[in-house]
């Protein structure tokens, strides 16, 4: 019994019933075939494949396509040849194409018409070929010629016949006739296989797999019984053609006299789509993501490579470590180095492989980084651009391969099998090759990352291990919490010779920063800012002061609030207290649930006027030592700059800008400046007594966006409508660096400490992620519509609001 026997079968029964039905989600109503329609079109192609495909060996015929209407009779139409079909994805890395096809030692690939430009663009300089045209049902046929041809079936065909010769005189009688008895299903027979894949090459090299009709037939029709599925079932094409589950799904269906649902690849990455066309427009009432093997089939063999025959029964072992309680297994790792990255399984040592095999490469190492960030060592043969190497690897490796980051590196140290020597962590930095001058480039490296000066850490570099390094440098800028590692902290088992471990990916949350050394007295207070942020600096030992402030008015309600900022900040709650107990609601510590109060007025408290339109937002600075002074600071459009007691509502001062004012204000570091943009293109620091001008600093056109300060080393960002983002050194008067960002800034960059990144928005649709020491590009993502949202972020992630309707949410790494 084959897949097509199975389909005919059905289509004999059920021929003017639905077989497909194609749905573009374009607002287009879907495409249907019938049965008659789908056997009609296979037997049109079947019969041009048979007249211009020439078979010598296996046959195997190619099918570079997306998912269409006339999917299921192009595949059919190949298996009636008969022939196995071996689907390309056109949108896999054309190298890892080109070794599937070189070595299935593919003969003939059709290729759909919508995607022939990028065929023959992706693969002319590589494939050597003719081309027949198939008019009547969109496919051009190409016929290959491989330079190179790869002789491993034949050669495998002689090994074997030789091997069972030798075998065959050395044995005894009795072995013989065992020998003989034994199973084998053959590759080389007309009828055998079904279709041709490759595997997703975690363990190396993809490797691959011809599977026979003997194999999948069992597995559908037992699905077909397990599902009671009928012909008035409708099914779904969950899985990619290169996923053995598609096969599933698409037998299930046509066998049964069902109904199979296509949409294009586009569709299913939207859940809201897809989750309308299954269940409102086509009422699907069959859909499967995982393959179940039944019991009633003998036969569960594959070929892998270029195997001829296999005996039944064969055991191979998989490289995975696993305990078997009460019956069942439990994963516990492998031997290797596969890990898990965007939901596929991925071994490293591809993607080394891979990076090695570029002309411009001399050596590399890959590491998966708290097991978040895919991070690639190189050292190249010349200077080269990381986007060049990005773009090479992207041509050779699939997606969820392709690292995070590029290191461009100037040398590897390597053990005498020419392997990258992994340092132990108990290891000297000078007996690792660190010398006097590599201990200071070192140092300066390490207090540009953590944005400070380190104090002894020259010394604990030339005299301690790497783990004594580490833990000195947590110990000194994170000094509140006891974060030290030890050997044994937070490792994940890895099952492998290798003395190299991966880390738990447990980040460690900054609880404490070290202050800025500079000329400015630095004073203790909190400041509230746009977005309801915080800002709390040396409060400390002022925190029970901070919990009443003086009223104007005893009638006057601040409710109980509970601030939740970041733990990096270590903010305490702020508490304002009322003498009017009844409309206040008490928070219960046994974590019940309470009853809201009934009623809650605001009153206007006082009023001052800005003169005109207020588009910025206020800020609010409480001095921990004079709470009375707490000022708010804002802006408008009258170009005036004006700080207004929190209190009373009385001008403290007010100081007249060059132009509009529509960036909300935000305070230095010490508290002893006001920064603040205006229309001018101009970047203002304004002295938070007295409102005198301290310092400008000029951009290229109107500054909207708000800038904000980095607790751990003082410094401002801010973005600019010149399309630039700057990071500036209010104290020294300076720009420390400048980054275009490509596209308008208007909204205001947020500040993550763990992982230390800064984020811009711009008008463009881009968000990026930029190192906050150095202004350099960490990674980029194309929202495709404008941001004028500005980005927020916790521990895990980055939010962001786009034009076009959806709230975006990002790791710190860049993965949507």
């Amino acid at each position: 019994m084959t897949l097509q026997e199975l389909v005919h079968r059905a289509a004999s029964l059920y021929s003017d019933e639905i077989a497909v039905c194609f749905d573009e989600c374009n607002n287009q109503p879907p495409v249907y075939y019938t049965y008659k329609t789908v056997i009609n079109a296979a037997s049109a192609l079947s019969n041009f494949l048979q007249l211009h495909c020439d078979f010598q060996g296996i046959r195997e015929i190619g099918l570079y396509c997306h998912p269409t209407i006339n999917l299921p009779s192009w595949i059919l139409g190949i298996l009636q040849v008969p022939a196995a079909y071996a689907p390309v994805d056109p949108d896999s890395p054309p190298a890892l194409s080109i070794h599937f096809m070189k070595k299935c030692n593919l003969k003939y690939i059709l290729v759909e018409k919508a995607h022939i430009s990028k065929f023959k663009s992706s693969y002319e300089a590589l494939l050597n070929y003719d081309t027949l045209t198939v008019e009547h049902n969109d496919l051009i046929l190409f016929r290959l010629h491989w330079k190179n041809v790869e002789l491993s079936l034949v050669l495998n065909d002689r090994k074997e016949k030789f091997e069972k010769g030798k075998m065959t005189a050395s044995m005894s009688s009795e072995s013989s006739s065992e020998e003989k008895s034994e199973e084998h299903v053959d590759v080389r027979l007309k009828h055998c296989l079904a279709y041709v894949l490759h595997t997703s090459g975690t363990t190396g090299v993809p490797k691959i797999v011809r599977v026979p009709h003997a194999c999948i037939v069992p597995n559908i029709q037992h699905f077909r019984v397990l599902f009671e599925v009928t012909h008035e079932d409708v099914l779904f094409l969950a899985s990619p053609l290169t996923f053995d589950p598609s096969v599933v799904e698409i037998f299930v269906a046509l066998s049964s006299g069902a109904s199979l649902l296509i949409v294009p690849t586009s569709v299913k990455v939207v859940p809201s789509k897809l989750a309308a066309v299954l269940f409102s427009r086509h009422r699907v009432t069959i859909l499967q993501s995982s393959i179940l093997f039944s019991d009633s089939g003998r036969n569960r063999v594959c070929f892998l490579d270029g195997e001829m025959t296999v005996p039944l029964g064969t055991m191979r072992a998989t490289g995975d470590f696993v305990t078997i309680k009460d019956g069942e297994i439990f994963f516990l790792g492998r031997k290797d180095s596969q890990i898990k990255r965007h939901g596929k399984r991925l071994n490293l040592e591809l993607v080394q492989q891979v990076a090695e095999g570029l002309q411009q490469v001399e050596s590399c190492a890959v590491t998966w980084y708290n097991q978040e960030k895919l991070i690639l060592f190189m050292v190249t043969k010349n200077d080269l651009v990381k986007d060049y190497i990005f773009e090479e690897l992207q041509k050779h490796l699939p997606s969820h391969a392709v690292p995070d980051e590029l290191v461009l590196i100037n040398s590897l140290p390597f053990t005498s099998h020419e392997d990258a020597l992994k340092i132990p962590d108990e290891s000297l930095f000078l007996n690792s090759g660190g010398d006097s001058l590599k201990s200071i480039r070192l140092l300066s490296e390490i207090e540009n990352l953590v944005g400070t000066s380190v104090p002894g850490l020259l010394e604990i570099i030339l005299s301690s291990s790497i783990l004594e390094i580490y833990n000195h440098i947590l110990q000194t800028v994170f000094p509140d919490k006891d974060l030290t590692l030890s050997k044994n902290h937070a490792m994940k088992r890895k099952f492998s010779d290798d003395t190299q471990e991966e880390t738990s990916g447990k980040s460690l949350h900054q609880e404490s920063v070290v202050p800025l050394h500079c000329d400015n007295e630095i004073n203790a207070f909190i400041a509230l800012s746009r977005g309801s942020q915080i800002l709390s600096l040396k409060t400390d030992r002022y925190l029970t002061k901070l919990g009443h402030c003086p009223s104007a008015y005893p009638s006057d309600l601040i409710s109980q609030t509970d601030i939740q900022n970041r733990e990096s900040l270590n903010t305490p709650p702020l508490i304002g207290k009322s003498e009017d107990p009844s409309c206040v609601v008490e928070v219960s510590e046994e974590e019940t649930p309470v009853i809201r109060a009934e009623k809650m007025e605001f009153r206007v408290r006082w009023r001052s006027d800005t003169g005109k339109c207020v588009d910025a937002s206020p800020l609010v600075v409480i001095p921990a030592i004079d709470k009375s002074s707490a000022t708010v600071y804002i802006g408008s459009h009258s170009r005036i700059m004006m700080a207004v007691d929190l209190y009373s509502g009385k001008l403290k001062w007010e100081q007249i800008l060059g132009d509009r004012i529509e960036s909300s204000a935000c305070v230095s570091k010490c508290g002893n400046f006001i920064v603040v943009g205006c229309y001018d293109g101009l970047v203002y620091v304004l002295k938070s007594n007295s409102g005198e001008k301290y310092w400008m600093f000029t951009t290229e056109d109107a500054v909207k966006s708000s800038a904000t300060v980095d607790p751990t080393t003082g410094l401002l960002y801010i973005g600019s409508h010149d399309q630039h983002a700057y990071a500036l050194d209010i104290y020294k008067k300076k720009c420390v660096w400048k980054l275009k960002c490509g596209g308008t800034v208007f909204s205001s960059p947020c500040l993550s400490l763990i992982p230390y990144h800064l984020y811009f928005a711009t008008l463009g649709g881009l968000l990026l992620a930029v190192n906050p020491a150095t202004g350099d590009r960490v990674w980029k993502h194309s929202c495709g519509k404008p941001l004028f949202s500005s980005p927020r972020c916790c521990l895990q992630y980055i939010f962001i609001g786009c034009v076009d309707g959806n709230l975006l949410c990002f790791t710190h790494f860049g993965e949507q």
